[in-house]
């Protein structure tokens, strides 16, 4: 599976163990950055790998920042991406067989090394569920357009 893995200043470690145990695993993994300690915007990372994402160079990403949470909402304003922040397997699991995410977050300050592989593994390995989870997943890509109730 084409991978691609991205983070801020915060995440740079987790980026590189889990990138590396990626391809460990056999899988070919897109690092996009950043690759050092000094202070970046997790935004311009997000962004990355959401074009990535959107753009078929990669099937799936993994986002990374000190809390996960502003670079899940980074790549979520790329509409072809549906990133869920993720702490835990059952998390990661039901955020593709519910939901169709085709990214995880992770918080790089509150999730180690092993937690994020067990997370990463249920991500990559539960498939889509589909059925009526297909008709909520399209609202997602399609909201409707509401009419101001003044």
């Amino acid at each position: 599976m084409r991978i691609a893995i991205a983070s801020d200043h915060a995440a740079t470690d987790l980026k590189a163990l889990l990138a590396d145990w990626l391809r460990g695993e056999g899988h070919e993994v897109a690092d996009l950055g950043t690759h050092g300690p000094e202070s970046v915007d997790y935004p311009d990372y997000g962004y990355r790998l959401a074009d990535a994402v959107a753009n078929g160079s990669a099937d799936k990403g993994v986002a990374l920042c000190g809390s996960g949470i502003g670079i899940s909402i980074s790549v979520n304003r790329n509409p072809a991406c549906r990133c869920a922040l993720v702490s835990e397997p059952l998390s990661a699991k039901l955020a593709r067989e519910h939901n169709d995410a085709n990214v995880i977050a992770m918080g790089a300050r509150l999730t180690g090394i092993d937690m994020a592989k067990a997370c990463v593994t249920a991500f990559l390995t539960t498939d889509f569920a589909g059925d009526h989870h297909a008709r909520r997943v399209d609202k997602l890509s399609h909201p409707p357009v509401l009419e101001n109730s003044q």
